[in-house]
């Protein structure tokens, strides 16, 4: 004879059922009245730092959320909640070696991606160093003006007043950055080679920013975040 189910913790009610069970074979349950879902005597589990480190290094791969959870053996209820602090704490500015005042040329390019639905657009604006192939300045938004205007600002002060600068034919570019050094190209011109390679790894690393993927962002600031997280990591990658 089965056991009874239990009652469910949120709101007490008895109409419950079972509904799978979670990472480490445990019977998962679903309230149908207010929609908790919850395990029968569950017991907390000390994440340590090598398991983090662990996930750190994960989240930088092409690995959606529920892969990390069942390779590093965690939860994805506490994977969720630790990549949203983690998130949250990316610093949203460019860490940049330090350059000589002189000259200095940036690729600029902006590559589609979306949150949540493909209707919900959200560009992400890059500038990397020729020389360098760091990015020195990136923007997540709208494909306009305001857009161009934000990763202009996101540069550098040295970028913004030396720096020559090499875009596709967008009109945004041509509005916002000074017309004395900035250069609209063609692809073929392979002015913009470095730039759009990196889109190419971008993508390639960024599970949430393959084009056909179940792994997409939820959360905008969890997709701004992601992105700043790995451009810091590929920055520092440079200097190794």
């Amino acid at each position: 004879m089965s056991s009874p189910l239990p009652t469910c913790p949120a709101c007490h009610s008895s109409n419950v059922v079972k509904n799978g069970s979670i990472h480490n074979g445990k019977q998962n349950h679903k309230c149908k009245n207010c929609g908790r879902q919850f395990v029968q005597d569950p017991q907390n589990k000390i994440i340590d730092e090598a398991t983090k480190r662990l996930i750190d290094k994960l989240l930088l791969e092409k690995i959606p959320l529920a892969g990390i959870a069942r390779v590093a053996e965690v939860s994805e209820v506490w994977l969720q909640q630790y990549v949203n602090t983690k998130y949250q704490q990316v610093e949203r500015q460019v860490r940049v070696s330090p350059s000589k005042k002189g000259r200095l040329t940036v690729e600029c390019d902006e590559a589609w991606s979306f949150v949540g639905h493909k209707g919900n657009k959200q560009w992400i604006w890059l500038a990397i160093n020729r020389d360098t192939r760091e990015i020195v300045g990136m923007h997540v938004g709208d494909r306009s003006r305001d857009g161009a205007r934000a990763l202009w600002q996101s540069l550098p002060p040295l970028y913004r007043q030396c720096a020559v600068a090499y875009s596709d034919f967008w009109e945004a570019y041509e509005t916002v950055l000074p017309s004395q050094r900035h250069r609209a190209v063609g692809k073929d011109s392979g002015q913009t080679n470095h730039i759009e390679r990196f889109n190419c790894t971008l993508r390639q690393r960024v599970s949430r920013l393959v084009r056909k993927t179940l792994s997409f962002s939820k959360k905008l600031e969890n997709h701004i975040g992601a992105i700043w997280y790995f451009i810091h990591h590929y920055n520092a990658s440079l200097q190794l």
